[in-house]
């Protein structure tokens, strides 16, 4: 049976694209803040499961598009990484214009929004990051629906950042500014868009990865329910065995 939410996507068009924002995974480059509790070859290893995972997530949802956005100097490595798979949709690469994260969440809504103006009314595009696999489906599912009744839709985490964040349109400014990946980020969007006179829904709250303590959270969450995020459920099982 078909949740609510996936028949209120079906029933208001087609036209979602779910836009993974990944690097790489290069040592140094990727999950940076975990460096001091794992080493650059672990770092690398947990960040391709986290990417796999959260691909495998992203093309387990009905009637939308999946792509990836990242670094110009990265395409070739995800392109490879993303592969096809052996059922279901192939993700498309996207190089971004420009460096950093607010630069790549530009991109992407000049790219998918912008870009493609077949449609555009109906066009819902969500960027969402490469480290929240265990994020439930539902959840995304839900952001699209509420991104048709509002200009912006975006999904806190409980740091002060973001973990998604959609649009139907581009908007430049919208990410302008310093803030990317602190604890005021999620507050100096919205503020953006209040100036922007943008209305604005909510996802449902979540956490991502970032310091040992949320692998130590993830770790017992995937415990319980290691099919949410396989890959990345059994890398977690042998490092707590360390």
């Amino acid at each position: 049976m078909k949740s609510s939410s996936e028949t209120a996507m079906r029933s208001s068009g087609s036209g979602c694209v779910l836009v993974i924002m990944a690097k790489a995974p290069r040592a140094g480059m990727v999950k940076t803040r975990l460096a001091h509790s794992l080493s650059p070859e672990a770092v690398t290893a947990f960040y391709c499961c986290l990417l796999d995972d959260t691909l495998a997530l992203a093309r387990s949802l009905d009637d939308v598009e999946v792509a990836i956005m990242c670094p110009d100097s990265d395409v070739d490595e995800l392109v490879r990484l993303a592969g096809m798979p052996s059922a279901g949709k192939a993700a498309s690469v996207v190089a971004q214009k420009g460096e950093g994260l607010a630069a790549g969440l530009t991109s992407v809504f000049a790219h998918f929004a912008e870009g493609h103006r077949t449609n555009a009314a109906q066009r819902r595009v969500i960027a969402f990051n490469s480290d929240s696999p265990h994020l439930p489906r539902s959840v995304l599912e839900d952001a699209f629906v509420t991104l048709a009744a509002h200009d912006v839709v975006v999904g806190p985490t409980y740091d002060g950042g973001y973990y998604l964040v959609g649009a139907k349109a581009s908007h430049p400014t919208l990410f302008a500014g310093d803030g990317m990946g602190t604890s005021s980020a999620l507050e100096r969007l919205l503020a953006r868009a209040r100036a922007l006179e943008l209305s604005v829904g909510f996802a449902a709250p979540f956490y991502d990865i970032d310091v040992a303590d949320d692998l130590t959270r993830l770790a017992e969450e995937l415990r319980l329910a290691p099919a949410r995020a396989p890959r990345t459920a059994a890398w977690l099982k042998e490092w707590k065995r360390l």
